[in-house]
């Protein structure tokens, strides 16, 4: 028995998000289904990111455990021919059997684009949420300075949020600017359910005027996710790269 880690990329617009859900297209089912058709031996995947719908990835982690003799490094690129083509495992590498992708001290970055423009661009509507009024780059990029460090995230996650411990750290948040695409690339040691989205929502609101910058730290310490701003739209949301530290995960045997 050996542990394989995948590292994926894809484009979610076509599925209910990362998990299972029963008749709905996932990617967690498009890669048990083609992993078990390659190796002969029934797969389930565990992610390191349940993204939701229309949510997409560059870099997400997922493992599984298999008796199969086909090298680890070998098995990205045969997975690959049974895989939709807006699925892609970029690389495939055993690690150690105690290695669990959720459990695991990681980092976590992801991008959020935002088309910035009076008329929308159709290529750009899969991959960019469109907001056809002015956003100040300058008033997000102050507002998203009080959002690093370590805080209760609680009023930027979704009611849904099932976890008891809301504090998470954020150790980047970047707003830029080029053309008309406007992006937030935030770098954490987790993320709570729709953290991101709802994090871009609020400093939407701040770039068009309707807070102050400020505002933030008193969202941050109501703890109440009605204070903060709408939830963003998924289809600007990439999950960019997983990175875990490498004392915790050493080499596999």
């Amino acid at each position: 028995m050996k542990r394989i880690k995948l590292e994926i990329a894809y484009d979610g617009t076509g599925y209910c998000g990362w998990q299972l859900q029963p008749g709905q297209p996932t990617i967690e089912a498009a890669l048990n289904k083609a992993l078990t058709e390659l190796l002969g031996e029934e797969i389930e995947v565990i992610g390191a990111s349940r993204t939701d719908s229309g949510v997409h990835a560059l870099g997400n982690v997922a493992i599984f455990d298999t008796d199969s003799a086909i090298p680890a490094e070998k098995i990205c690129l045969a997975v690959n021919q049974r895989l939709p083509e807006d699925i892609r495992v970029q690389s495939s590498t055993e690690v150690p059997l105690d290695f669990h992708p959720r459990k695991t001290v990681s980092r976590k970055t992801y991008e959020y684009r935002i088309l910035n423009r009076r008329i929308a661009v159709p290529t750009q509507r899969l991959y960019a949420t469109h907001v056809y009024y002015e956003l100040d780059v300058s008033l997000m990029q102050e507002a998203a300075k009080y959002l690093i460090g370590e805080h209760d995230y609680k009023s930027f996650c979704s009611v849904k949020t099932q976890v008891l411990d809301t504090v998470r750290t954020i150790y980047q948040l970047t707003v830029t600017k080029n053309g008309d695409i406007i992006t937030i690339f935030v770098t954490g040691s987790g993320f709570l359910y729709n953290m991101v989205r709802i994090i871009t929502g609020t400093l939407i609101e701040v770039g068009r005027g309707a807070y102050p910058p400020e505002k933030v730290v008193e969202i941050l310490k109501g703890c109440d996710r009605s204070l903060a701003g709408p939830t963003a739209l998924a289809q600007g949301l990439t999950l960019m790269k997983i990175e875990y530290d490498k004392t915790m995960m050493p080499a596999a045997e």
